[in-house]
């Protein structure tokens, strides 16, 4: 029987030197490459099993990249993952072809043969050239949150991942260890989580806790013209126009995907590079009942946004959950008053108790993720080390702030 583990990660700056910088970013590149070879390959084959893609693709990520034996095969793995990912959602959705797992997002996936940590608080990188040492940027206080995994014999390092963003290295050390047999599954999973709140909306189709924002406005756009001309071809009435308006459909269909994908893959970025465990979006259900006539195109969007989000992150060990949005958009997320009152226009928040002020949809974001951070899937009120990613740091439901290490 396999050994069931909890899993935690424990994000941290890597302090560079100049040529260390420039040797991480030629690995990210071809480590990209990589990937995207073996993407490329599993599709035209349709292999999507880890084992089998490896021996078609090995050989000419060797040959095309400078990348070492393991992260060649770490490389196959990813690609894999994704590839099995889009097979399951393409089989479910006979109307649309997935097209290929793209990567692009400079990040780069370490594991105990790639990565060695010491205990003087540096860590050794296989890189496409000599392996590099350098300093983990570690909070002068030992009880900060990566020491406890750290110094702790009993949690053992997994696979981890190393993203750039903003001109810095950060690195996202996955630890684990064998579940207590005396844990139940809801101490283990409201334990230690990092979220990332996303609402969906109109004006942005989606806008995370770590402030990104995806405009909507090309999407409404494209949309309203596609209708204006359907429009036009139903008054005329004949069999041809009724051909060109099935033919219309499919395009504005295969649109809406990439566009959707493209959210997708920035919010599971978001996620990476901020450590998340765990992607919350309010529950489709309820946007399904409580949205006003003739927002049936953006309800069919976010339903594709978030398949689309779930099985990309389910190729990469994150969870997605749901939580109920009543009053996300009402409730001030520093003081909790919640009145209608406070949302004083479509997109902006201001409460009328404490003056806190904000975009409307950021603070659904944050209230969407706290409220999973506070409950938990199983609404046990447990608390544990949850937190919520924000752009500069993490929150916890008791108010404390966890800014990112910068140095």
């Amino acid at each position: 029987m396999a050994t069931d583990y909890l899993r935690r990660t424990a994000i941290t700056r890597l302090s560079l030197g100049d040529d260390q910088q420039t040797l991480l970013d030629r690995t990210i590149a071809e480590w990209k490459q990589a990937c995207n070879t073996a993407s490329r390959i599993g599709r035209a084959t349709g292999e999507t099993q880890t084992a089998a893609l490896q021996q078609l693709a090995y050989d000419d990520i060797r040959e095309q990249t400078s990348l070492g034996s393991q992260h060649t095969i770490l490389a196959v793995r990813q690609a894999a993952a994704a590839l099995d990912g889009i097979e399951a959602l393409d089989s479910t959705d006979a109307e649309y072809t997935t097209s290929r797992p793209s990567f692009t997002s400079d990040t780069i996936t370490y594991d105990p043969r790639s990565m060695t940590l010491f205990d003087d608080d540096t860590v050794s990188l296989a890189t496409v050239d000599e392996r590099i040492r350098c300093e983990l940027v570690l909070p002068d206080d030992d009880g900060g949150h990566q020491y406890r995994y750290l110094d702790a014999a009993s949690w053992e390092v997994t696979e981890s991942t190393l993203s750039k963003r903003d001109g810095e290295y950060y690195l996202h050390i996955g630890f684990r260890k064998p579940t207590p047999a005396s844990e139940t599954e809801t101490e283990a999973d409201t334990a230690d989580r990092t979220v990332l709140g996303v609402d969906l909306g109109i004006v942005n189709i989606a806008t995370t806790s770590t402030a990104y924002f995806a405009s909507g406005r090309e999407l409404r756009h494209r949309h309203r013209e596609f209708e204006r001309v359907r429009n036009s071809l139903y008054q005329r009435g004949t069999q041809s126009a009724y051909r060109t308006i099935r033919r219309m459909s499919g395009r504005e269909s295969r649109y809406v995907r990439d566009v959707m994908h493209q959210v997708a893959n920035d919010i599971l970025e978001e996620a990476t590079v901020h450590g998340c465990t765990h992607i919350v979006f309010e529950d489709l259900k309820h946007i399904r009942e409580n949205a006003p006539p003739g927002k049936q195109f953006h309800q069919w969007a976010h339903r594709q946004l978030v398949e689309l989000v779930e099985y990309k992150a389910r190729a990469i060990g994150i969870d997605v959950e749901f939580v109920s949005p009543a009053n996300t958009s009402r409730r001030c997320p520093d003081c909790g008053y919640t009145s209608d009152r406070n949302r004083t226009s479509q997109s902006q928040f201001e409460c009328k108790r404490c003056g806190t002020t904000a975009n409307a949809d950021y603070v659904g974001a944050k209230n969407v993720g706290m409220r999973f951070v506070r409950h938990g899937r199983q609404s046990s009120g447990r608390t544990g080390d949850g937190q919520l990613a924000l752009k500069s740091g993490t929150v916890t439901p008791n108010g404390t702030v966890r800014p990112y290490a910068t140095g």
